[in-house]
């Protein structure tokens, strides 16, 4: 990864641990929310996380019915099963195993979202990304990203999958409007984890498969926030284990939130709710 800002010398630690709480959302979807729970509110940039997924259609299969968004993006990665969607302007789109939608909200839309099973099963995860105060009332745009269009290397008994910035001088397909690395990794036999971050970003590690060690331990389902220096080191403990890393570079501006709105003022969600109720959203 081509980054002067790198200290080689330096290991970025854990510095706590997120469990997330089960809920639910949209029409009865049963997830784990990640960020965006009590436990962890936001991290700047990264305002939610969830993940998803079932062996039981009843979990999920209303899906989330037509809703609106603005000033921030959603990325949504889906590790297994597929994901239809639709807005208010007419577009549609459909997920497959290991693919990506990233919804640009920007100044507003309306959209749904359907996930489905592919045998039996559907896994996947939901990352809200913010946008700039500049870039909030954008055009709304869409990239569907399907999973032969991620490129994956292998490095030190680790395959990583590249959805979005550049790592190791591979670029990720998924364009962002601030600095972003998105990765997802697999270890299929017990390996050590060296990963390069670039310094000054925040950045988190989420293992949905396995167990890793560094300087706490992380099990399934555990979310790790990382110092802003250094790269990523530890272990895997068990073979079969995978995970996201996802760094950012913070904005460091004011967030003021409502429901499905994400603006930099309480005046701008207010005005966000009247063009909604107004239909001049999407």
């Amino acid at each position: 990864m081509v980054n002067s800002g790198f200290d080689s010398f330096k290991v970025r630690k854990i510095k706590y641990k997120v469990n997330g709480i089960k809920t639910s959302d949209g029409a009865g979807v049963r997830l784990t929310r990640i960020i965006g729970s009590p436990e962890l509110n936001m991290l700047d940039p990264f305002l939610l996380l969830d993940e998803f997924g079932s062996d039981d259609p009843n979990d999920y299969i209303k899906g989330f019915p037509p809703h609106p968004h603005r000033g921030f993006e959603t990325i949504t990665y889906m590790i297994k099963g597929n994901f239809r969607h639709k807005d208010s302007a007419g577009n549609e789109g459909y997920l497959k195993d290991g693919s990506v939608q990233w919804m640009t909200a920007g100044k507003g839309v309306v959209h749904s979202e359907m996930p489905e099973q592919t045998e039996g099963s559907m896994r996947g995860f939901q990352l809200w990304l913010n946008l700039p105060k500049e870039k909030k009332m954008i055009d709304p745009y869409y990239q569907d990203i399907p999973a032969n269009k991620i490129p994956s290397i292998l490095i030190g008994g680790m395959n990583i999958k590249i959805i979005s910035g550049l790592y190791n001088n591979i670029k990720g397909p998924g364009r962002s409007h601030t600095g972003f690395l998105y990765l997802d990794v697999s270890i299929n036999e017990l390996s050590n984890i060296n990963l390069k971050v670039n310094d000054g970003w925040n950045s988190f590690i989420y293992v949905y498969e396995g167990e890793i060690i560094s300087n706490l331990i992380l099990k399934k389902g555990q979310l790790g926030v990382l110092d802003t220096k250094g790269s990523i080191n530890g272990k895997s403990s068990l073979s079969d284990t995978r995970f996201i890393v996802v760094a950012g570079e913070p904005l460091n501006e004011p967030v003021a939130r409502g429901g499905p709105f994400v603006m930099n003022t309480k005046k701008e969600i207010l005005e966000a709710f009247d063009d909604y109720q107004s239909g001049r959203m999407g």
